[in-house]
């Protein structure tokens, strides 16, 4: 059986790692650096240098976990009504 984790080799601030992520995060990471006009090196030497710790490959499904969720919630309507305490 086919392990759905892909593992690549990409050039982060100057120096070449490998990075394992699964083939959805690998798409995220196109996707959003598309949109933020950037290279994908350049996206994940932004992750890289946001991370607070663990390893890059987690700091990365986080980054994209939480652009999309983001993107996924409503914003709030200035009179939507509030729940009740």
């Amino acid at each position: 059986m086919k392990s759905p984790v892909v593992k690549r080799s990409i050039v982060v601030a100057g120096h070449k790692t490998s990075v394992s992520l699964e083939e959805a995060f690998w798409n995220g990471m196109k996707e959003i650096s598309s949109l933020r006009n950037m290279t994908l090196s350049e996206l994940v030497g932004e992750i890289d240098s946001n991370r607070q710790q663990g390893n890059l490959s987690s700091a990365i499904r986080l980054f994209v976990l939480d652009y999309f969720r983001t993107r996924a919630m409503p914003a709030a309507a200035p009179d939507a009504p509030r729940p009740q305490a």
